[in-house]
């Protein structure tokens, strides 16, 4: 089942039909059981053909934080990046450490949504989407569903210095989730593809693609180190790192279309403003 935030309330979509759902959205993600309650809904309410609201971002008060260097490709790059400044070491040892990179990457009012845009910092000269599994947990520490991630990032910022992170990942118009919220009660298939598109003036001008099973920690591991001393009553949304990485001498540009597309979930589209 996918779960969709809408202008007026969440909807969930059961075998290509929509039903409404009354609860608000905090409540759902940390219902008891979300599948059983959804599963219910569909059961009594009645259905229609497609959403008949705009569909926004599939979060409302959980904080958004993210997992660094847990694809390989990732490590490289980031160890590429910032050689020059003696901090290319430090990435190959947070990738085979026992503890993983995580930071906080965005509070939930600056989440954009599909279709919305998103922004290149003016002072970034090298910016970059960073297409991911986002994983919704709720407040007790249990997964209860997936979507997609963009996670922008001006890597000529963090490249300059690993302690510049927080300026190159955090800024108005660096986190998009999208489009819905597949349920799930088991982690996705190691052969889930990710797969990511950027268009410039119609013509692609970066395709990459990996799959879910690339990634190096467990989704359940990035979790508990996330919540071990720290409590999220609403839940959190965990952005679990990226295997795609476009080559060093591709940056975006105003107008790019960026789309994200994970099968199972859906396709995250946004335009950079």
């Amino acid at each position: 089942m996918r779960l969709y935030r809408t202008s007026r309330g969440a909807v969930v979509e059961h075998k290509n039909a929509f039903f409404p759902v009354v609860d608000e959205w905090d409540a759902l993600v940390n219902h008891a059981d979300l599948a059983a309650h959804l599963a219910r809904t569909c059961a009594t309410e009645r259905p229609s053909r497609r959403i008949e609201d705009a569909v926004l971002a599939p979060i409302s008060s959980q904080e958004v934080w993210a997992a660094g260097v847990t694809y390989y490709r990732s490590r490289s790059a980031r160890m590429e990046e910032s050689h020059a400044a003696g901090g290319g070491s430090f990435y190959d040892r947070v990738y085979d450490a026992p503890r993983p990179e995580l930071f906080f990457k965005a509070a939930p009012w600056r989440v954009r949504g599909s279709g919305d845009p998103v922004r290149i910092r003016r002072d970034a000269r090298w910016s970059v989407p960073e297409p991911e599994i986002v994983l919704c947990v709720n407040a007790r520490g249990k997964i209860v569903g997936v979507t997609i991630g963009n996670d922008m990032s001006s890597r000529d910022i963090e490249g300059e210095n690993p302690l510049y992170l927080s300026q190159a990942k955090i800024y108005d118009g660096a986190c998009s989730v999208g489009p819905a919220l597949l349920v799930i009660d088991k982690p996705l298939p190691s052969d889930t593809p990710i797969e990511l598109r950027v268009t410039r003036a119609e013509a692609v001008v970066y395709e990459g693609h990996t799959t879910f099973g690339q990634m190096r920690r467990e989704p359940r591991e990035l979790v508990e180190f996330l919540y071990r001393e720290t409590t999220f009553p609403r839940g959190a949304m965990l952005f679990t790192g990226t295997g795609i990485v476009p080559p060093d001498e591709f940056t975006l540009h105003a107008g790019d279309e960026i789309r994200i597309h994970v099968p199972p979930i859906g396709t995250l589209v946004n335009v950079v403003d």
